[in-house]
């Protein structure tokens, strides 16, 4: 294929809009992209036909207000471009109307108590700044989704909203420092996609796959990641035309796919795209995480995206690489070649910890989910303590601003902001810290915490939100000033002392650290079940309102889905565990023991010949089987109880149903290892981690 010219090709992108749209049409739609300005109705006709005629071209007959509801997934109700004409036949016809709003049912989608059952309008709103493009002969038109009485029941609406409240006082902090051409401040994400790909019949052999997208019984392999075997290694030719062909059909969607490489665990592998403006960087990572099943169910393969799929071996994230860029490209979190350039580095950089530090738990909250927690404090992943790694020679920066003393570099020079700090920081000064949650890489951070299934739409709205309320404060605090210099410096300073709790360049994998961390009075959530509540902290709460990026009313709602969502999703596993573990485990251990029984009775018939092994083995059977039976019903019982309180049932889950879930897995686990292979009912981990 010519990558050139296919790149892009289903998407209705600026290129396609230059060359199709009236001149004046065009630049309403750049300045409601690049400046949020209002599109009039007759524009938005103009703009539909455009698009429908593109798009008919293409061989698309639908369109669909694509959005992004509260499931974490994304949704689309498709209708056709026909209008029957008075001759009996059609034409094809887009309005304004149709591309500016939908209408879904608002109720059948997760709301946190905001729509009752009965209410069942809610309204999709087009996107301008998020092109549309075509899949599978249908347009599809990114919205935002919100309900009848205007509350935002979708992951981009407050995204948006984020990334305004970021640019508003990003604005205020660049005009102190004389910058009068930056029209706009944007947040900037490039999300890498861990996943694993397994033979697609041996997925379907596995109901806890099919049922939950993780293994819920499995023993550990002879072999797993422990010879560092598979990591950049060779990648198998069935596994690189998978690869070959998602990354074609993403770039004729527009997705900048980059970089692929097999990741730790086997069958683990890492696509990874070039960054884009944060709601973009979204939308393509939700159509990545589609594209990537459909693409891998055309090679008889099962893309798994679960947070653990595989026990023993290592889970799957998605680092989420954020920064701040405006309009005029200069990256904010670079430090520049000028004494005002590294001043205002040094504040948006004391912004960010600052915003880390007081909100550490707001950051932990937007990662939590039940499929996470397997992941997250595991030596293979970020612990649930949120800090912040800078790197030896900025840590040393920091070191000095916050002693008042002379920072080393080349030659000693004075802290004083104006004077010519960081002249030339190169990007990548010290090694990567692959422990730490929220790590800076040269001109961006590396938040390493988010699930691979997980949308990032949360996790980048609340780091827009709290460093848009630091800047806020930063902004008020300067404005009022009468020596900018002098107030720049003492602000830096005081951030750097009352912050740099939040900073560690060590291990995090650590138990010194959980120690250390406990003596600096970070918070450590290690279940979701504890994270959720502090979402609901008054303090997050007026943070939210504050910034106009979610009501209390919205922000409790979003509380309700998110427990109610972490409930569910052990209920789920809790009931396909005990389904397997009646129907298909039992049954086959039975059946092995029943053999071996009849083994041992030919054996007695003929004298002299010893009772063993399988008297021995008979016994074992016997009693891992008691155990599993007894660990079912324990199980069972812990079901049927509960509460009715959203706080108190998802502690009760994390907390009673979770172990005994647990424990019937290690009591099935162990019969496994001594079940004859022939007589396992499902594909083991050796099958589904070594078959492709």
């Amino acid at each position: 294929m010519n990558v050139a010219e296919e790149y892009g090709s289903l998407v209705f992108n600026d290129r396609i809009m230059r060359t199709r749209l009236p001149r004046e049409v065009y630049k309403a739609v750049q300045a409601s992209i690049k400046l949020g300005a209002p599109l009039t109705l007759s524009d938005a006709n103009v703009i539909a036909n455009a698009m429908k005629d593109w798009a008919v071209e293409l061989g698309a007959t639908h369109f669909t207000h694509w959005f992004q509801p509260m499931t974490g997934i994304t949704a689309e109700k498709h209708d056709s471009f026909i209008s029957p004409t008075g001759d009996g036949g059609v034409i094809m016809n887009f309005s304004g109307k149709e591309l500016i709003k939908g209408e879904p049912d608002a109720s059948s989608f997760p709301s946190g108590g905001l729509r009752a059952t009965f209410e069942a309008r809610g309204y999709t709103a087009w996107d301008p700044t998020s092109y549309a493009f075509i899949k599978e002969h249908t347009l599809c038109i990114p919205t935002a989704f919100c309900s009848y009485t205007g509350e935002a029941l979708d992951k981009k609406t407050p995204l948006l909203r984020s990334m305004d409240a970021l640019n508003r006082q990003a604005l205020r902090v660049l005009r102190l420092f004389g910058d009068s051409k930056t029209a706009r401040v944007s947040s900037n994400v490039g999300s890498e996609q861990e996943y694993f790909l397994i033979d697609k019949e041996l997925y379907l052999e596995r109901r806890d796959l099919v049922f939950c997208g993780r293994t819920l019984f499995g023993a550990k392999p002879p072999k797993g990641q422990e010879l560092e075997d598979h990591y950049f290694g060779s990648i198998r030719p069935r596994v690189a035309a998978f690869m070959q062909d998602l990354d074609e059909t993403l770039w004729a969607l527009g997705v900048a796919s980059k970089t692929r490489h097999n990741e730790v665990a086997p069958s683990q592998h890492e696509l990874a795209p070039i960054y884009a403006t944060t709601n973009i960087a979204t939308d393509h990572n939700q159509l990545t995480m589609e594209i990537m099943r459909k693409v891998a169910d055309r090679h008889d393969l099962a893309c798994l995206l679960h947070e653990k799929p595989f026990a023993g071996v290592n889970g799957s994230g998605k680092h989420n690489n954020w920064s701040m860029a405006t309009d005029v490209g200069d990256n904010l979190l670079e430090p520049g070649d000028t004494p005002r350039e590294n001043a205002r580095f040094l504040l948006f950089l004391a912004a960010v910890i600052r915003a880390v530090d007081k909100y550490q738990g707001l950051l932990r909250v937007s990662v939590a989910t039940a499929g996470n927690d397997h992941r997250l404090g595991a030596n293979e992943a970020p612990p649930a303590i949120v800090s912040i790694f800078l790197g030896e020679e900025l840590t040393a920066v920091i070191d000095s601003i916050d002693k008042g003393s002379a920072y080393a570099q080349k030659e000693k020079t004075s802290m004083e902001i104006g004077v010519d700090v960081l002249p030339r920081f190169p990007k990548d000064t010290t090694d990567r810290n692959r422990t730490s949650p929220f790590a800076f890489t040269g001109n961006k951070f590396e938040f390493r915490m988010v699930g691979s299934s997980a949308s990032i739409a949360d996790a980048n709205t609340a780091i827009n939100t709290i460093v848009a309320d630091v800047l806020k404060d930063f902004a008020d605090s300067l404005e009022r000033a009468d020596d900018f210099t002098q107030a720049l410096n003492a602000l830096i300073r005081k951030t750097v002392q009352e912050h740099r709790r939040i900073i560690f360049n060590g291990n995090n994998y650590t138990e010194d650290w959980v120690e250390e961390s406990r003596r600096r009075g970070l918070y450590n959530f290690k279940h979701t079940a504890d994270a959720l509540p502090y979402f609901v902290d008054e303090e997050n709460i007026a943070l939210f309102e504050r910034h106009h990026v979610l009501t209390a009313v919205e922000v409790r709602s979003r509380y309700e889905i998110m427990m109610e969502n972490y409930v569910k999703t052990l209920n789920i596993e809790a009931l396909t565990m005990l389904d397997i573990a009646r129907k298909s485990i039992m049954p086959a251990a039975g059946s092995y023991l029943q053999d071996l029984i009849g083994a041992l009775n030919a054996k007695q018939s003929v004298e002299g010949l010893p009772a063993e092994p399988e008297s021995s083995l008979i016994k074992k059977l016997a009693g891992l089987n008691a155990d599993l039976y007894n660990r079912i019903l324990t199980l069972e019982e812990k079901l049927d109880a509960g509460s009715s309180d959203t706080t108190e049932h998802g502690k009760y889950y994390s907390g009673v149903v979770f172990p005994a879930m647990q424990s019937l897995r290690a009591a099935a686990d162990e019969l496994e290892v001594w079940t004859a292979r022939e007589y396992w009912p499902f594909p083991t981990y050796g099958d589904l981690l070594f078959s492709v």
